[in-house]
């Protein structure tokens, strides 16, 4: 296994051209979605069965119109149209996913920019997860993975939302943001993102902006946790300021960062900075730890057959952080938990000049949509598509599956930073977690997919019981 990318995987092109409108051949009106409703189009269904409706726009066309609220967007449902879409420099980020994220990324950090400065921050951040820099956090890891299983030791019940946001938590901060002064505010950041991500998919799908101003409860909870957050990431920066101290960490390298004249980079821009790695480095690692524990309950074989690669791998001593790259069947259960139950399920883009895809027109300053959950679990691109198969990640098998058809973390310019930093992360955490326990749904459970932002289990508690 290498955690330059997922085992298995289809490798990606390095580029697609993107056609430009204007050929012999008239481009096409892209067909409109059914279903609709006054005022709120397909936004009520989009908020209603998200994953439902999303997973059967394919069968209406390649590309289809949908209406959210008086806008029109574009939603793209084939995989090789999902990777020119990615690719094309006819498209950046944009839309309605991004514009609901921007109070909470801000406006100046990687997650949100395009263009030259969007290039310049990634070369910024870049060196802190490059594949040589990765064993160097091992230990961290290490460590945070077998104090979660001590933790678990005491515990009758596992409340699995917050236990998987405090270990993401805890790994992004030492590894990337290295001092104490995190440990005290992990607990702090977990609340706020929890409350955040499941308020801002509604605010997508349902553009109600005026009312989400007033002061209704839910609202002011919203808003409570977000200056929460913010007044985190500033403590975060003043105390690494205080200690002078100056680690060979990403907070030190955004501290020292230039711009395109040599000057040091604004605050804004290191706040924006901060809140993007927090941010991804927890949420989506943090869903995925859940679903991978969804797994693990609901698919007790596969649990052993982890334990027993472990116990092949290192024998009696601890698994450790120079292992990972040889537990083979546990990163293509990963993957195959991220085809499933992928945590960035939904992904837009914004048109920056009239375009083409797949033979249908584009507008200029139109947004698209396309969703890595109906892709992944298409049909058309797996045999026996809703079944739980690492083995489908196996060289020999996975040639099959088309381009695209399955990029968790993306492709192009816009691909994850943190792809090895993440995999190593899950594949070290489920490798611990499956030796030491097995585990069952406690009494409250409920495993069924929460739609925010992200996708993870709705309110999945567990009992861990010692192998």
């Amino acid at each position: 296994m290498t955690l330059e990318s997922s085992p298995g995987l289809p490798a990606a092109p390095a580029r697609a051209a993107s056609s430009r409108p204007g050929g012999p051949a008239r481009l096409r009106v892209p067909p409109l979605a059914g279903g609709g409703v006054p005022l709120l189009g397909h936004g009520w269904k989009l908020a209603r069965d998200p994953l439902g409706f999303l997973g059967r726009l394919r069968d209406h066309g390649e590309v289809v119109r949908l209406r959210l609220g008086p806008k029109t967007v574009y939603a793209v449902t084939t995989p090789e149209l999902t990777g020119e879409l990615a690719l094309s420099t006819d498209y950046q980020i944009g839309g309605a996913l991004w514009e609901s994220l921007e109070g909470l990324l801000g406006k100046q950090g990687v997650a949100t920019t395009n263009g030259p400065l969007h290039r310049r921050q990634r070369r910024a951040i870049q060196p802190a997860f490059r594949r040589e820099a990765i064993p160097a956090y091992g230990p961290v890891m290490e460590e945070e993975a077998y104090a979660l299983v001590e933790r678990w030791g005491s515990l009758r019940t596992l409340d699995v939302t917050a236990e998987s946001f405090r270990v993401a938590v805890r790994v992004v901060a030492r590894c990337l943001m290295r001092g104490g002064y995190m440990d005290e505010r992990s607990d702090r950041i977990c609340a706020a993102l929890v409350t955040l991500f499941s308020s801002m998919y509604q605010r997508m799908v349902l553009p109600l902006g005026p009312l989400y101003r007033l002061p209704l409860p839910a609202n002011r909870e919203f808003n409570r946790a977000l200056a929460d957050l913010h007044l985190l990431v500033d403590e975060i920066i003043a105390a690494r300021r205080a200690s002078g101290q100056r680690p060979d960490d990403l907070l030190t390298a955004l501290l020292e960062a230039k711009d395109e004249n040599g000057e040091p980079i604004g605050e804004q821009e290191i706040h924006d900075q901060v809140i993007a790695i927090v941010t991804a480095g927890s949420e989506t690692v943090g869903s995925m730890v859940m679903s991978l524990l969804q797994v693990l309950t609901n698919h007790p074989d596969q649990a052993d057959k982890i334990r027993d690669e472990v116990k092949t791998v290192v024998g009696d001593r601890p698994v450790a952080f120079g292992d990972v790259r040889k537990l083979t069947h546990t990163a293509n259960v990963i993957v195959e938990a991220m085809r499933l139950r992928p945590a960035v399920w939904i992904l837009t883009r914004r048109a920056v000049a009239d375009a083409e895809l797949g033979g249908y027109r584009i507008p200029a300053g139109a947004d698209v949509v396309y969703s890595p959950y109906a892709i992944q679990r298409d049909p058309r691109s797996y045999g026996r598509h809703a079944e739980f198969d690492p083995g489908r990640w196996l060289p020999e098998r996975a040639k099959d599956v088309p381009k695209y058809a399955m990029s968790p973390f993306g492709v192009g310019n816009r691909k994850c930073p943190g792809d090895h930093f993440s995999m190593a992360e899950l594949t070290l955490v489920t490798a611990v977690v499956a030796s030491s326990f097995r585990f069952e749904q406690a009494p409250g459970s409920d495993d069924r997919p929460r739609i925010g932002i992200t996708l993870r289990p709705r309110r999945l508690r567990l009992r861990a019981m010692p192998r």
